[in-house]
């Protein structure tokens, strides 16, 4: 917990947690975990996309981690809290117990949320073999392209390709997450084994019209670019009330030339949109993408629609999830299973090895917010559970071997 307040201080902005992908609070971040990782004796590098990496004993690898970067003005164990308790519970076993029959990785992922470059997993979809060339063509808000921020931050796209593991040397991973939801409060547990991880979509919708006189331009003759933007973002929000289990967020607008006299001419806006069933999620998607084209022509707008990032539902393993769920019972625990409707660099290493989730209680569900909060009650409660967890997979290394 008290890392945990460390790391919430190195921040891009001051009075409040932002650590975007690539900045000087990412460095202070990464070498914090660094310095922590070598003093229990872990072999540290930093990757090709800038991916903290610690290892500990050698044979096939458990991986466990989450991501130390943020939101704008986070709160301080989304990700962190993971990236932690996989680093105390490596700590553990090294103090207790004899080397396990597998290496452990603790992955502290570079950019999960896509706060600086709108593309998320970058770290993870690196080790997993799944990164797209082409996303180091996006910039940023200041201009600077994503392959020149990650060889400013010590890396080097030409390897990324290189940082993918082999299916075969990788047993599985395991990510310890605040649950950023309500219900393991509501039911009074501490810990939940993760069942699936709903599927997103990050849109970028930019509607053009004209500027104008807003004191001499007549009502019907304008082409009010924010008014058009207005109106598809309470269609995302209409669609997802009138659709179970679908969630739709405007969360930015950009509008020019934003002055209080002048009509907008332009307006951006971006849509996230999730469902746990890729089918509802993709059929909103094409029904919102249908709206938007015609609430544009009705106006008289031009209309940009871009899909900045797609990722389908996750399941995760049978097998690697019933370990967990065996491990909470034996710390005298009840066994909840619940699905996640916020994305994790789980999904992006689904494509390489089965992946189990664990999340621990957040005080009122709050999160992606300075006032998210976990107990330190229920973080020693979920590395009790890490712990079993570990000696669940020893012995089922054992089995398979014999």
């Amino acid at each position: 917990m008290e890392r945990c307040d460390a790391l919430a201080r190195a921040s891009d902005e001051p009075g409040r947690l932002t650590r975007r992908y690539g900045s000087d609070a990412m460095r202070q971040a990464n070498a914090a975990v660094a310095a922590w990782m070598r003093a229990c004796g872990m072999t540290v590098r930093q990757d090709a996309v800038g991916n903290l990496v610690g290892r500990f004993g050698e044979g096939r690898t458990l991986i466990l981690g989450s991501h130390l970067d943020t939101v704008r003005d986070a709160g301080k164990y989304d990700g962190a809290l993971g990236v932690l308790v996989a680093l105390a519970a490596v700590e553990r076993l090294q103090e207790s117990r004899l080397p396990p029959p597998f290496a452990v990785e603790v992955i502290a992922f570079a950019d999960e949320e896509g706060l600086r470059f709108h593309s998320t997993y970058l770290g993870s979809r690196a080790v997993a073999g799944t990164f797209d060339p082409a996303t180091l063509e996006l910039h940023d808000a200041e201009g600077v392209r994503l392959a020149d921020a990650i060889r400013a931050f010590g890396g080097d796209p030409e390897a990324i390709a290189c940082e993918r593991r082999r299916s075969e040397d990788v047993a599985g991973y395991c990510e310890v997450h605040i649950e950023q939801g309500p219900v393991l409060e509501q039911l009074g547990l501490p810990v939940g084994v993760v069942s699936a991880i709903a599927g997103q979509s990050r849109i970028e919708a930019r509607l053009e019209g004209e500027a104008g006189h807003a004191g001499t331009l007549p009502m019907g003759a304008r082409r009010d670019a924010l008014c058009g933007a207005a109106e598809v973002i309470l269609a995302a929000e209409s669609l997802a009330r009138g659709t179970p289990g679908l969630v739709a967020t405007a969360g930015r607008v950009d509008v020019s030339p934003g002055a209080s006299n002048v009509v907008p001419g332009s307006a951006a806006l971006t849509l996230d949109v999730r469902h746990p069933e890729d089918a509802a999620r993709r059929s909103a998607l094409d029904a919102l993408s249908e709206r938007a084209a015609a609430i544009a022509a009705e106006r008289g707008l031009r209309l940009d629609w871009r899909v900045l990032h797609d990722c389908d539902a996750v399941a995760c393993d049978p097998a690697l999830s019933a370990l967990l769920a065996r491990a909470i019972a034996d710390a005298g625990f009840t066994v909840h299973r619940l699905p996640s409707g916020a994305g994790h660099d789980a999904a992006a290493l689904a494509a390489l090895a089965p992946v189990a989730m664990l999340f621990v209680r957040c005080r009122a569900g709050i999160s992606h917010n300075p006032a998210e909060s976990v107990s330190s009650g229920d973080v020693a409660v979920a590395l009790r559970v890490v712990d079993r967890f570990f000696d669940l997979v020893a012995e089922r290394f054992e089995q398979e071997e014999r």
